[in-house]
């Protein structure tokens, strides 16, 4: 390994694409961020690409902002991605051990997690990731690391992540014209986990919710193990449309409203307060109640809480995650909607920023940062080596001439 490694992450999101550059010193172990970059998405909406040009401007103004802060050329980045095309099941597979003496080799856990992909997936689906979340030997359940145990019978139980077919050619086919290799396409409430939740938190049972723009994703967590995830198309950008609408007003009057006067909880402002509109856009006139705005935020924000609530009753965890709720994204920077997530899922909940990584720009310390900086904490983590089989795989659209890859590409997953 070089002594030193740069590790680039490029969030896609619906309003902001955002990248990050880290750099990795192998001898002292230590990962610093030395530049980030933003620009306004366009092109984007509901977090997949419907229009590669403006996609392609995006992200290379983006990354022209990055290298003018560092001076170091960007040629591969880790990227994230999002949609509601994106979807997750869980699976079994079971094979018998294939050494006489009984002994359970590497090739023995592949083989186990290659069966559990024998599923009926839908044509305009491919396999994102697949996550093995325990084990069971001979009858013996829970096992986290099956290697150099013995037995018979090897079983194992994965999650598996399927994203629509043509949505990840779209995201290849952009940025790959913005001169980029992909180094590793990860879904991104998986990478913002990375950066803001901790070990225990995982361990104890936790629920990451990435309040973006056009989307709110979910990633849960329970003993170490990702145990659910989903995509849901509700975000930021719908409590701004609905303000536009509610105060007959532009879209950019709406979101400045929103970012200046926004809140919660009604009952937190002052009922007589009044906003001029004028003051934000001279070509509005109106005026109107601060706690009517609030009124708006409080009905769509209940509409996508409810909705993240329902996917936890899907698993039957609605209630019942000790280490609660971490709300990150830009739309977690909303005051109030920490006590607000509190009260409408029943569970402890605090903001999650980017941690365990050192830096000296402030503003990656931001939820909205989190995914960008949790790609590159995902990349450190597992082998560069993984992530160009994975990118030749992304390539190929997981061709079945891949099989040998996807082998080598599931090892950086195992415990």
């Amino acid at each position: 390994m070089p002594k030193e490694q740069h590790i680039v992450g490029l969030d896609i999101g619906t309003s902001s694409v955002r990248v990050v550059q880290a750099k990795f010193m192998a001898q002292e172990g230590s990962l610093s961020v030395i530049g980030a970059g933003e620009a306004p998405a366009f092109g984007i909406r509901r977090g997949v690409i419907v229009d590669i040009e403006e996609a392609v401007s995006c992200i290379s103004v983006a990354l022209e902002k990055l290298e003018r802060m560092t001076g170091v050329p960007v040629s591969e980045a880790n990227v994230s991605i999002g949609g509601n095309h994106i979807s997750s099941v869980s699976s079994h597979g079971v094979i018998a051990v294939s050494r006489a003496d009984g002994e359970i080799t590497e090739n023995d856990v592949v083989r186990a997690v290659d069966a559990s992909q024998v599923i009926s997936i839908p044509q305009n689906k491919e396999v994102l990731h697949v996550f093995p979340k325990s084990f069971t030997l001979d009858g013996q359940a829970g096992i986290k690391d099956p290697l150099g145990m013995s037995g018979i019978r090897l079983e194992v139980d994965t999650l598996i992540v399927q994203a629509g077919l043509p949505f990840v050619k779209n995201m290849t086919k952009a940025i790959m014209q913005a001169g980029l290799e992909i180094g590793d396409l990860v879904l991104s409430p998986c990478a913002a986990a990375e950066a803001v939740l901790s070990k225990r938190q995982k361990d104890l049972g936790v629920a990451l919710v990435d309040l973006g723009a056009g989307t709110t994703s979910l990633a849960v967590y329970e003993e170490g193990d990702l145990l659910h995830t989903a995509v849901l198309p509700l975000g930021g950008m719908h409590i701004t449309n609905d303000i536009a609408i509610g105060l007959r007003c532009s879209i950019e009057t709406a979101e400045k409203v929103k970012l200046v006067y926004g809140h919660c909880d009604p009952k937190a402002v002052n009922k007589a307060e009044e906003i001029d509109l004028s003051q934000i856009d001279p070509a509005e006139e109106e005026r109107t109640l601060r706690s009517y705005v609030v009124e708006i935020i409080e009905a769509r924000l209940e509409e996508i809480f409810d909705a993240v609530n329902n996917e936890l009753k899907k698993i039957n965890r609605d209630g019942k995650l000790p280490a609660g709720i971490v709300l990150t994204g830009g739309g977690s920077k909303l005051p109030g909607a920490v006590e607000f997530a509190k009260k409408r899922l029943r569970l402890p909940c605090v903001q999650g920023k980017p941690q365990n990584i050192n830096t000296i720009i402030d503003r990656v310390d931001d939820p909205a940062f989190a995914t960008a900086v949790g790609l590159i904490l995902w990349g450190n983590k597992f082998s560069a080596a993984s992530g160009r089989e994975f990118a030749g795989m992304v390539k190929n659209i997981l061709s079945n001439q891949n099989v040998a890859k996807i082998r080598k590409w599931f090892k950086s997953f195992l415990p």
